[in-house]
């Protein structure tokens, strides 16, 4: 067994950026381990997509068949296990996004992998591929290694690995997997999109984000202001996005947008929950401000402060004012 496998996401017709991420993460572990770098493309109807992921690195891009080409778990689950019986790569790369988690551990299953998920750090030594993620809620680094496995899946944290710049001399092929046995089992009614966002967390050098700190919406446009008298980009946390105080476009965070341009990052009020950190704990500047001196949020930050975010706000008013 040997080679690397990369199931590329996409959406709305274009490649999201965690894939050329993981053809990066990639392209450091392919001399060790051997064998080819393949990345799959699951429903691309025109090829389009395909071409574009002939990134520098990749050696083979294989284009799946599908009957359509929004994303659905049972296929795209069937399409990499089926490419893993014809292929048998010793390596299997899926983003740790919400479609990734959707069929990735399902994958892993069926195949008898090894299995690790929110990936930040891969490496191979003495031959043998070792790996580090987070755990018990970011506050420690835990590395795990797969003895004994000649396959092993894992799930990639967006936002940590360097995408190639140049572009790829790869083959192109094509796989058309019997997706029969799904039939019946669900169908696809519509797409609905997010609706217009007036921030893009992801582009953003420079963030402010609140959380549940802010105890309510009537105190959202103190800091929004703030934000905006400082030149920075408003976030906030999932505990907010998910109370209506803010669209969901501005939550950072797993479930939101990864703050993947950022440099400075201000976290007011945020425990820094693990699914909060994972879209931000990258940056190379953090301050947190938090009451709560035992918040995880300060486990990453590089400056910090146990003080009232709206004290702090108040304080900042009066300086830019």
């Amino acid at each position: 067994m040997a080679g690397i496998l990369i199931v590329a996401e996409h959406m709305d017709g274009a490649l999201r950026d965690i894939t050329g991420e993981m053809i990066g993460a990639a392209a450091g572990l392919k001399d060790p381990l051997g064998g080819a770098l393949m990345v799959a493309v699951i429903g691309d109807e025109d090829g389009s997509l395909a071409e574009a992921a002939n990134l520098e690195g990749v050696d083979e891009v294989i284009s799946v068949k599908a009957p359509h080409t929004h994303f659905d778990a049972a296929l795209y689950e069937e399409a990499v296990c089926t490419l893993a019986e014809e292929r048998a790569p010793s390596t299997i790369l899926i983003a740790h996004s919400a479609a990734g988690m959707a069929y990735g551990p399902a994958v892993a299953a069926r195949l008898g992998s090894g299995f690790a998920s929110d990936v930040f750090e891969v490496k191979v030594e003495a031959g043998e591929l070792n790996t580090t993620r987070g755990g018990y809620g970011g506050k420690v680094n835990i590395e795990l290694g797969f003895p004994g496995k000649g396959c092993v899946t894992l799930m990639l944290r967006g936002a940590t690995f360097p995408a190639p710049e140049g572009t790829g001399s790869a083959s192109m092929a094509t796989l058309a997997p019997d997706f029969s046995t799904l039939a019946g089992q669900s169908s696809h009614l519509e797409y609905q999109p997010a609706p217009p966002a007036d921030v893009d967390i992801a582009k953003a050098d420079f963030i402010i984000s609140v959380g549940r700190a802010v105890q309510d919406d009537k105190n959202i446009p103190t800091f929004a202001a703030l934000a905006d008298r400082l030149g920075a980009t408003f976030g906030c946390s999932r505990p907010v996005a998910d109370s209506g105080w803010l669209p969901k476009a501005h939550q950072v965070g797993q479930s939101g947008t990864i703050a993947s341009n950022c440099k400075l990052y201000i976290a007011l009020g945020i425990s820094g929950a693990v699914q909060h950190l994972a879209g931000m704990k990258h940056v190379e500047t953090i301050i947190a401000v938090n009451t709560d001196a035992n918040a995880p949020m300060f486990n990453v930050a590089h400056y910090g402060a146990t003080v009232d975010i709206f004290e702090l706000a108040e304080a900042l008013e009066k300086e830019f004012n």
